[in-house]
């Protein structure tokens, strides 16, 4: 009686992750399935690998085992900083079994980035690739432990062109293969969904970077919720080469995968020449390919035979028809973990539509007033949720980001803005914060600013997202000069942003001003300063 009395207390989303963390998850279909393949590694530089769950679990564990020889323990965080990789994910599951928290960081960022994401996180060491440990050293030589991938992933790498040796005597350098040599941990831990699992970055409105911390059972929801809407099966072969450090690839693609018990196709990155053939090989079902980047690149190679059900991409009826694939779409962010908006498969959304609300998470499109926006209406994205399990659980040690994301009844105001139409269905329409969208990746232009006011060779400045039919915008820089400014500025402002920022925030363009249109409070109208640019073809 006593517990039946505790059980109703609990939300139904707590019971739908009571008893249950990522590494249930996995246990759970290594004892039911242990010789499915889970996971196939396909790199057009190596002869592929495939791991059962057996496997695969097993080097998890010893993965595991080598970190806790190392000292690490329950609680503390470790950066993982790869590009896709099976060690990649062995890390990623090995901090879940330890209960460590993996601070997950885009390897596109630069030293400066990095360091922003070090510090906030306060890691107590790192596992990347070879190619990357550049960027590690230069942003802080001090972690006492470094673990480093053997062998050259980029094109062209060599592996004896860096050092294993450490950057002093504080620290502590192992190759990652030292992990798995250790015997697997045998023990587990006591199942707990509200433990902290990791940390991804965000962009916002301001130039630091905000760190989403999330949960186990921020991840159960998630694969689960994925899993139910589009109705996986065990017998799909996910194919994903979307980055690992992005919620998307992590959570709405593999997680959702291991979920259902299926089959993870990994490749290191997009390649339409690398795309066709281990797709068609390995029979895979579905995919996500974000933005037209991807869908036109493929478009100069002829459309093979294939098993694909759905790809998640813009529903347009030139890709379905064109490539013969179903197509769905679907809203989310780091923030969100799962897909509050996503398209039901028995019922497609009409396209164009991010689809309709999903169960378990509540949506509201609201006017500025506050109130409800009727059909046909376009309105700012509210979302709510229950913390560290439909939503994520914290801005880490950012009280005040926490504080202007969510009002006073607990809505998540997305800074998003979409329509709703008379049948329900929701569309995407803009962004309400000063974000920019740039093949994939969201950039804060106020972080661009930021560094762009840093060369001291502008008065004012704004940067704007150029429209692309490729990668959707890409950011270009409206400044007003300093008297000391150099004579070849455009060239000086580009080259600075690039020793700053990661490359996909780098201004393709700088445009110089005398003044600036201002809206009201002398504000830059920055849409008068869109209007001005073509779009990029």
């Amino acid at each position: 009686m006593t517990v039946t009395k505790a059980l109703r207390k609990r939300s139904t989303a707590e019971l739908m992750v009571e008893g249950r963390d990522l590494p249930w998850l996995l246990s759970q279909w290594r004892q039911r399935q242990p010789d499915k393949v889970f996971l196939i590694w396909s790199s057009a530089d190596s002869e592929d690998q495939q791991w059962t769950y057996k496997q695969f679990d097993d080097a998890v564990r010893r993965v595991a085992a080598g970190l806790a020889a190392q000292g690490l323990q329950q609680g503390q965080r470790l950066l993982i900083h790869m590009d896709n990789s099976p060690e990649f994910l062995l890390s990623y599951f090995a901090c879940a079994y330890l209960g460590l928290v993996s601070v997950i960081t885009n390897t596109r960022s630069v030293a400066r980035e990095l360091v922003q994401n070090i510090q906030l996180t306060d890691v107590v060491a790192v596992v990347t690739q070879t190619h990357l440990l550049p960027v590690i050293t230069e942003a802080d030589a001090s972690l006492p432990l470094v673990i480093v991938t053997e062998g050259a992933i980029e094109e062209g790498g060599n592996i004896s062109s860096y050092t294993l040796e450490p950057d002093s005597s504080q620290q502590k350098r192992l190759t990652f293969n030292t992990l798995l040599d250790h015997p697997p941990v045998s023990t587990q831990r006591c199942p707990d969904p509200h433990s902290d699992l990791r940390v991804q970055f965000t962009s916002g409105t301001t130039s630091e970077p905000k760190a989403v911390l999330s949960t186990h059972a921020n991840a159960l929801f998630a694969a689960q919720q994925t899993a139910l809407g589009y109705g996986l099966t065990a017998d799909d072969v996910c194919q994903v080469f979307v980055p690992l450090f992005h919620t998307n690839g992590l959570s709405t693609l593999v997680t959702s995968t291991l979920w259902v018990g299926g089959t993870v196709l990994l490749q290191r990155k997009f390649s339409a020449s690398h795309f066709w053939e281990p797709a068609i090989k390995y029979k895979a079902s579905w995919s996500c390919l974000p933005g037209a980047f991807f869908t036109q690149a493929l478009k100069k190679y002829s459309v093979p035979d294939h098993d694909f059900r759905f790809w998640i991409t813009a529903c347009t009826p030139d890709i379905a028809d064109h490539y013969g694939v179903a197509t769905r779409n679907h809203w989310g962010m780091t923030e969100m973990i799962t897909l509050p908006i996503m398209d039901d498969p028995h019922h497609p959304s009409p396209g164009a539509s991010i689809g309709r609300p999903t169960p378990g998470i509540d949506v509201a499109i609201r006017r500025d007033d506050g109130s409800d926006c009727d059909p046909g209406e376009t309105g700012a994205l509210w979302v709510r949720g229950i913390q560290g399990i439909t939503i994520f659980k914290d801005y880490l040690n950012n009280q005040e980001a926490m504080l202007s994301s969510f009002n006073a009844n607990g809505w998540f105001i997305t800074g998003d803005r979409v329509s709703i139409d008379t049948q329900g269905y929701l569309f995407f329409e803009d962004r309400q914060k000063d974000l920019l969208r740039v093949g994939g990746e969201n950039v804060a232009a106020s972080e661009i600013e930021a560094v762009i006011h840093q060369s001291g060779w502008v008065e004012e400045c704004a940067v704007v997202g150029q429209k692309h039919t490729m990668l959707e915008e890409v950011p270009v820089a409206f400044v007003k000069p300093t008297d000391n400014a150099p004579t070849n500025l455009c060239e000086k402002l580009i080259n600075h942003c690039k020793q700053h920022l990661a490359d996909f925030k780098v201004i393709r363009d700088v445009y110089i001003v005398d003044d600036f249109p201002r809206a009201t409070l002398q504000k830059i109208a920055k849409y008068k300063l869109r209007e001005r640019l073509p779009v990029i073809e």
